[in-house]
């Protein structure tokens, strides 16, 4: 298996408190915090992205973030202008909020803007994301498929995503939109690929040596398609449920983690999952 994470991400479900305690958006500037003084928010997935980007600064100014900054791109040509990509040097952390995932890496995908984002991760900064935003983290990502639907192979279409995060597939909304069964026809045709659900209000914390500890309201889900018995994947009708054995699933609360790399849940005892 390749290196599968590189930097520290921070992947949120979704819907995230934003009037209470603010659990997960608190641990975004906490971890910021420790790698530099400033946080950008990139609003490119909505195309409410000024709004959003006023929320979400008074938010995290609330929570002690001192220099919020928001990044807006509507057009491709913008993604590569040098004031654009100038807000995000030397940022302690970049968070990418909700919309539209395919919006998102369609309009940042291969501009100077992302690029500037992974040297980022590569430095160290945190990389934060939220519903859409944490969908496209990962090398593949899925863009539609429906919910509360067993697994099937025609009714998923996936795009490539940032590949911050490899041989990993997020998938956000998880378990309130019931999106157990596309997740599944994910790992069906990847058996390779881990599968992660995050719940709403709930966040997975990945360390640089490939290990994840969760936080928030309730679970990820985790699919290791890579010990599947037998599949009808590749002989199925494109509209037919697909046949999937011996797959194994790890639903893990906060306090409970996942080493992707040795492919193995983590629980509360194991204090060292951020470490070697």
């Amino acid at each position: 298996m390749g290196e599968k994470v590189q930097g520290r991400l921070f992947i949120i479900g979704g819907a995230e408190d934003r009037e209470g305690d603010c659990k997960i958006l608190r641990q975004v500037v906490v971890l910021m915090q420790e790698r530099g003084d400033g946080l950008v928010v990139i609003t490119a997935a909505s195309r409410g992205g000024a709004r959003m980007g006023r929320e979400y600064r008074s938010i995290f100014r609330r929570l002690g973030a001192r220099r919020v900054g928001i990044l807006h791109v509507n057009r491709r040509e913008e993604a590569n202008a040098t004031a654009v990509v100038g807000e995000l040097e030397g940022a302690g952390g970049i968070f990418f909020s909700g919309g539209d995932q395919l919006r998102l890496t369609s309009l940042l995908g291969g501009t100077r803007v992302e690029r500037e984002v992974r040297r980022a991760y590569e430095r160290g900064a945190l990389i934060a994301g939220t519903s859409a935003g944490a969908s496209a983290m990962s090398d593949t990502m899925i863009v539609e498929g429906p919910d509360d639907d067993p697994p099937r192979r025609c009714t998923l279409k996936m795009a490539p995503g940032f590949r911050l995060l490899k041989e990993v597939v997020v998938d956000q909304h998880f378990a309130q939109r019931g999106r157990l069964g596309r997740l599944l026809g994910v790992v069906a045709q990847n058996p390779y690929t881990i599968g992660v659900g995050i719940d709403e209000d709930t966040a997975v914390e990945v360390s640089p040596r490939g290990r994840f500890r969760v936080l928030g309201s309730y679970t990820a889900t985790v699919i290791d398609g890579r010990g599947i018995g037998v599949t009808n994947v590749s002989e199925a009708n494109p509209d037919a449920p697909l046949a999937l054995t011996q797959v194994k699933m790890h639903i893990l609360p906060a306090g409970y983690g996942f080493d992707m790399k040795r492919r193995l849940p983590l629980g509360p005892a194991d204090l060292d999952w951020d470490r070697p």
